[in-house]
């Protein structure tokens, strides 16, 4: 019963891993290349909620959470119009090197923003549950609810609509689907919007579990980035499988090794992932969106 609660703490934690994973895994399907600004969505994600909770609007949390997805797509877009767009028919060293760099400049103006200290929402945990010798926070409970409806969403947008065709079609071959008529500046566009909502509200579910810093969305991009390896680079289901069995190993190692050191487990595989199968568990033999 001891590991089953380990193991329940790592699917809810996984299941915010995922959004994020799936996040970054849809710009390189699309775009092929990984951006390394997206663990800086998540933390924009974080503390517009608690700009907008807080001295800004003073809004409830759930009304608060509506801006601070706004303002994390503005970046997202205003990221892709000025500074991805134009390099997007350079080599892939070339965005990488860019990504990096949009990376430091959104982390140093979030300091600027907010500073460098811890910061939380004050909010506390809420009243808890206990089922067949497992407890749950309210907390928990949310966010685990809130990852799954906003992944069952993406599911039925990628399957049952043309928006999600198109978005596979492009994924397959961008080229091609140019020639064929599909609007390229929208699939872009939505590429960019629902990567960035992903990162935006897994940064604002972890925020609520945990306490918020201006380097939070450097440690889940690593976390991201295992998960992503572990399931295929542009494997939007594969990622958040991988999400899952990253947040599942981390909680369970805290059982085994100091829980100062559980952050190891994303570090670990993507070594191994790279060593061993650098294509992923789940690769796909082209890349795709799916």
């Amino acid at each position: 019963m001891y590991h089953l609660q380990f193991i329940l703490n790592g699917l809810i934690a996984g299941s915010v891993y995922a959004l994020f994973a799936v996040g970054l895994t849809m710009t390189y399907g699309i775009f092929r290349f990984i951006n390394f600004a997206h663990g800086e969505l998540i933390a924009w994600g974080a503390y517009g909620l608690l700009w907008f909770s807080g001295p800004l609007l003073g809004l409830p949390l759930i009304w608060a959470a509506l801006p601070a997805i706004a303002l994390t797509i503005c970046i997202a877009l205003a990221a892709d119009k000025l500074v991805y767009a134009p390099l997007r028919h350079q080599d892939r060293i070339t965005l990488l090197i860019a990504s990096i760099g949009l990376s430091f400049f959104l982390r140093s103006l979030l300091q600027l923003v907010f500073g460098a200290e811890l910061m939380t929402y004050g909010r506390e945990a809420g009243r808890g549950w206990e089922i067949a010798g497992l407890y749950v926070t309210g907390v928990q409970a949310g966010m685990g609810i809130t990852a799954v409806a906003f992944l069952a969403g993406l599911y039925l947008l990628l399957t049952r609509t043309l928006l999600g065709k198109a978005l596979r079609a492009v994924s397959d071959n961008m080229e091609l689907a140019g020639i064929m008529g599909l609007p390229m500046h929208r699939v872009n566009r939505t590429v960019w919007l629902l990567s960035a909502l992903f990162a935006a509200v897994g940064g604002m579910l972890l925020g609520l579990d945990t306490s918020l810093d201006p380097f939070m969305g450097l440690a889940n991009l690593v976390k991201a980035f295992a998960a992503v390896l572990l399931g295929g680079a542009g494997n939007v289901w594969g990622a958040l499988l991988g999400g899952l069995f990253i947040g599942i190993t981390e909680n369970l190692s805290v059982a085994f090794i100091d829980p100062g050191y559980k952050d190891f487990v994303a570090f670990a595989v993507i070594i191994a992932m790279l060593l061993f199968r650098p294509q992923g568990i789940f690769a796909l033999t082209r890349g795709e969106v799916r």
